[in-house]
């Protein structure tokens, strides 16, 4: 692969972001960060929605100029990814200029194909979604995701000839099955365009805040036709940056469910008209619900992702998220839940596997750990058989198995210490050479753990790669280092429990 551009979907800013929000973020990063383990030069975009009509209305309810308030959210939302150890290479905003440069640009395209027209819309409009909706689309009368009533509006629009595309879709599924993941999703994007397509609104009259129309200065682009251009406009699409054919079309594009429809129908018909390359694959992930609902601000089911990460540290939030859910469903989170993973995940199983092997090679082999001159044992087979794993659920978004698959060696190495019982051998001087080398092998499957976990868990499995002594430092690991004997000898280092259980935790 000669390059991977990732993408997430851009938010908006009316709210601080929520851990279904940080989901989304986070697992795109494990991607990003598995990519460049993996030796890919990678690029990855994340950005603010900031063209919103609620955006505006926050704004205006506490006193702010629009644009001083989105550039507010921007440190907060920044000051979120930056404590959950997401490593975007680029950070986009819609008010930027190169983002009103991007849209004009291709605006003027799509209209000199001929595939926009003046026309009025009358129908319903979610203000929450910020979205037009059809009769089919409301369930008992009201939006599906806020459960609102939209508003009826009539107005003038101009619009794009999305009917126009519902074949050469067609086609393009029939031709890439796997533009679209999980097949769930796929398979409903499809039901949607056979269904027929209708021509779209791209515009709304009367409104200041937005890029105008670059014919038709009365107006401004419709929100989401805006937000879905941030891909190829952080690119430097319309001024004649490099960057764009470097790294275009994107390699992934990371979304949620609920906007299937504008990036998988609209998007791909919107880079048709304008005669550009449609994103290899897009990924509608799955909602992160607490006590059965869907996080919402309007709904009060908001968990923030700070509140988790401050109380536990972000690796252990990031690895339950990754471990708890089944990359493309939806999960539910509950607080109970994730102290019951933090405990047996972290505090009993890695961190004991951590805190042991460092304890039993100080004492037994004053910390020094050469490499065996006898064969590997079988944790050398499991090793290599959990590295295999890994590359094909990771090459496949298969994040859960991917961390089963890590997992499956620090349990192979703990039931190894539990079955030769070092402690016993080391009782015996003539058994220093079995001790030495067993010690030496769970120290091995330890390394070869950590680096599979180094994007789950950046900050964490760099420092067991410390602790086990690996020559390198976290971020300088590759998955070609994820081999048995590879870093050679080695000196241990003890120190203070990673992960203290909770119910510890509490009693000091």
């Amino acid at each position: 692969m000669s390059k991977f551009f990732i993408t997430t979907a851009i938010d908006y800013v009316n709210s601080r972001p929520h851990l279904g929000t940080a989901y989304e973020k986070i697992t795109a990063d494990v991607i990003a960060r598995y990519m460049r383990l993996a030796g890919v030069p990678t690029h990855f975009l994340m950005g603010n929605d900031e063209h919103s009509l609620n955006v505006f209305r926050r704004a205006t309810e506490q006193g702010l100029d629009p644009k001083a308030y989105c550039d507010q959210m921007e440190r907060e939302f920044r000051e979120v990814w930056q404590r959950l150890d997401v490593s975007f290479d680029d950070f986009i905003r819609t008010t930027e200029e190169r983002h009103r440069v991007g849209v004009t640009a291709l605006v003027e395209r799509i209209r000199a194909a001929g595939d926009i027209y003046e026309g009025h819309y009358e129908g319903w409009y979610c203000n929450s979604c910020e979205a037009f909706k059809q009769e089919k689309d409301l369930v008992d009368g009201l939006c599906p995701v806020h459960r609102t009533k939209p508003d009826w509006i009539t107005e003038k629009n101009h619009f794009f000839r999305l009917s126009k595309y519902q074949q050469p879709l067609l086609d393009h599924y029939a031709q890439h099955p796997a533009f679209l993941q999980p097949d769930v999703r796929r398979n409903e994007i499809l039901n949607v365009i056979q269904g027929g397509l209708d021509d779209i609104s791209i515009s709304r009259a009367g409104q200041a805040w937005g890029i105008p129309l670059p014919f038709d200065a009365q107006s401004v682009v419709y929100v989401w036709f805006d937000a879905l251009i941030n891909y190829i406009s952080a690119l430097g699409f319309g001024a004649g940056d490099e960057a764009f054919d470097r790294w275009w079309p994107a390699s992934l594009h990371v979304i949620g469910k609920d906007i299937t429809r504008f990036h998988c129908v609209i998007w791909p018909a919107m880079l048709m008209s304008a005669g550009l390359d449609l994103p290899e694959r897009v990924f509608g992930h799955g909602f992160v619900y607490f006590k059965g609902e869907k996080m919402s601000k309007s709904l009060g089911t908001i968990v923030d992702p700070l509140d988790a990460a401050s109380k536990f540290g972000p690796d252990p939030l990031r690895l339950f998220l990754l471990r708890e859910f089944a990359y493309g469903q939806d999960g539910d989170f509950s607080w109970e839940r994730f102290e019951d993973r933090y405990n047996s995940d972290l505090a009993n199983n890695l961190g004991n596997l951590v805190s042991r092997i460092a304890t039993m090679a100080e004492k037994y082999c004053g910390g020094r750990l050469p490499v065996p001159a006898a064969e590997p044992g079988r944790l050398a087979h499991v090793a290599a058989a959990a590295v295999a794993s890994y590359r094909a659920a990771m090459d496949a978004f298969a994040l859960q198995d991917a961390m089963a698959a890590a997992y499956s060696l620090v349990d192979a190495a703990n039931l190894f210490i539990t079955e030769t019982e070092p402690w016993k051998l080391a009782k015996d001087e003539t058994n220093a050479a079995r001790v030495a080398q067993i010690l030496y092998e769970v120290a091995e499957a330890l390394r070869i753990a950590a680096i599979l976990l180094l994007p789950a868990m950046p900050a964490s499995a760099a420092e067991i790669l410390r602790r086990v002594g690996a020559p390198k430092p976290g971020a300088g690991h590759r998955l070609g280092d994820a081999v048995w004997n590879a870093a050679g000898g080695r000196v241990t280092l003890k120190a203070d429990a990673m992960w203290p259980r909770i119910g510890e935790a509490k009693k000091k």
